[in-house]
């Protein structure tokens, strides 16, 4: 899993037209996008990292455009993140190019190896249920 994370990252890497973000960084971009309105907490336990370090993160994607930080009104030290329209954009090229390339690779393989993919995948699912309880 960690070489196809790899590749994919490459790829996407050499076709964007963009600065390429750091992995961290991506991931957070990523994560605000699939959950508009997370806090910086929320997104660090998500993540598995320290919330200060997401927090240097969301400074940097707010600085480069790509992730709004509103205050709640409730609360004023907290902030809930969103994606910008420029962030939306890159996180939606990042997946075009990984869907392309993902695509093109699985139709490069023997029958018996697709077959085998889409067998693992409910497996696969399950592993990672069960590694986000532990």
């Amino acid at each position: 899993m960690g070489a196809v994370r790899r590749v994919a990252r490459r790829a996407v890497r050499t076709s964007v037209h963009a600065e390429p973000l750091p992995p961290a960084r991506s991931e957070l971009l990523r994560l605000a996008a699939r959950r508009p309105g997370i806090g910086v907490a929320e997104a660090a336990a998500e993540l598995y990292l320290a919330p200060n370090s997401v927090s240097t993160m969301v400074s940097k994607l707010a600085e480069d455009g790509l992730l709004n930080r509103d205050r709640v009104a409730s609360d004023g030290r907290s902030v809930r993140l969103s994606v910008t329209e420029a962030g939306a954009a890159r996180v939606e090229q990042w997946r075009d190019i990984r869907t392309d390339l993902a695509s093109r690779a699985i139709d490069r393989l023997a029958p018996a190896d697709r077959q085998a993919l889409v067998a693992a995948i409910p497996a696969l699912n399950r592993l990672a249920e069960q590694m986000e309880e532990l």
